[in-house]
């Protein structure tokens, strides 16, 4: 399991783990909870270039469709295959396997967002 509290995060639910320039994106539990059962996802192409706070894919659930927002600019190096494949893991496990996207970031950026206090404040206390 994957420590919360070393994660970064986004008032657009997702989830931000940094290891060097390489910023790993995926949406919250709350978020996946509150879109309910995830049944398409929609990535943008590896080489992408992403700009903050833009849209960049889609992610359909049996309740709604919901926009996957950038959180940092930079350039979309990977995608998970397997979550396109089978989007029911943003539901069963969004903090692991239900990962997004990792995108090439300047490291520095990431500080500038949500730590999990202010995170959890955002959502209500709502874990």
């Amino acid at each position: 399991m994957t420590d919360l509290n070393s994660l970064k995060y986004t008032a657009e639910h997702e989830w931000i783990a940094l290891d060097g320039d390489v910023a790993t994106v995926g949406i919250t539990d709350y978020a996946a909870d509150k879109l309910g059962d995830v049944v398409f996802v929609e990535l943008p192409a590896a080489g992408t270039d992403v700009t903050a706070a833009t849209v960049v894919g889609e992610i359909e659930s049996t309740k709604s469709v919901g926009e996957l927002y950038a959180p940092l600019d930079g350039e979309v190096v990977e995608i998970n295959d397997a979550v396109v494949d089978d989007p029911s893991l943003v539901n069963s496990d969004p903090f692991g396997a239900g990962w997004l996207v990792k995108i090439k970031v300047d490291a520095a950026a990431v500080a500038d967002l949500l730590d999990r206090d202010a995170y959890v404040a955002l959502t209500g206390g709502d874990e």
